[in-house]
């Protein structure tokens, strides 16, 4: 199985395809299997390479809090394990925290980047997801596919409640980067569902940052774009969430990769 360092993790992570190189991150609790449908399918033109983050999957725990700016380092640390000198990035909810994090930190790694289903402010998320948190516990995943793949692939499959533990501090702690996210370099495509985890206003002030919410007629097309997927969730019910709209992200991402 492939392995690579990135800093103090060995990093499990998966490839499909060949071309230019895209790095898909993952959302929180899930593995690079769940990942495989999407990229599977955009490596019709891509080398799509699918780590698998720091406790989740296959990666090992490591003794230290979940962050996303320790993510991104790890991520940045597995391109360059992998000799990527610049890369294409698509991030998923925990993992499009994570991306966002990645183009502030190593700017010239990223080339264009698509944030999915995640936010560049802690209020970002709907009031009730806020308030939902605290309450996460292991016993909440008892028998969820979560589990069941934690259970079956990771290296010590008894530390599930430490990763519960991890990410709930990690969703319980407050972030904002209003100074970072303007100046990222790269292009930013930005989709969540109308019904996502991420509040409607949230996702039209990150595409502002981003140089969006100008008039093109008048003021030209910027790099960035917002994309709003109607009757879409964040995850669940089956069938809703934004991960379910495989048709959709096929018919934007690859267009906005490529213009």
């Amino acid at each position: 199985m492939p392995y690579a360092p990135a800093g103090e993790l060995n990093v499990y992570y998966e490839e499909h395809g060949e071309g230019p190189p895209l790095l898909l991150l993952h959302g929180a609790y899930m593995t690079a299997d769940m990942m495989a449908p999407l990229a599977r399918r955009l490596a019709g033109t891509r080398r799509v390479i699918v780590p698998e983050a720091e406790g989740h999957g296959r990666t090992a725990d490591a003794d230290r809090p979940l962050t996303y700016e320790q993510m991104a380092d790890d991520t940045a640390a597995l391109a360059r394990a992998l000799g990527l000198e610049q890369v294409d990035v698509i991030g998923y909810s925990m993992g499009g925290a994570t991306a966002l994090r990645l183009a502030v930190q190593h700017p010239d790694l990223v080339r264009r980047l698509v944030v999915a289903s995640a936010g560049y402010r802690y209020d970002g998320m709907p009031a009730e997801a806020i308030a939902m948190f605290p309450s996460i516990s292991p016993e909440m995943f008892a028998g969820s596919p979560m589990e069941e793949a934690y259970q079956r692939l990771a290296p010590d499959p008894g530390r599930f409640p430490v990763l519960v533990d991890k990410l709930k501090t990690l969703d319980t702690t407050d972030f904002a980067w209003d100074d970072d996210v303007p100046k990222i370099t790269a292009p930013t495509l930005i989709v969540l569902g109308d019904s996502d985890g991420v509040r409607l206003e949230h996702a039209v002030e990150l595409f502002k940052l981003r140089g969006g919410g100008v008039m093109g007629d008048l003021s030209g097309m910027p790099e960035s774009q917002l994309a709003v997927l109607p009757g879409t969730s964040h995850f669940v019910p089956p069938g809703s969430g934004l991960l379910d709209r495989e048709e959709w992200l096929l018919a934007m991402i690859p267009p906005f990769l490529d213009p």
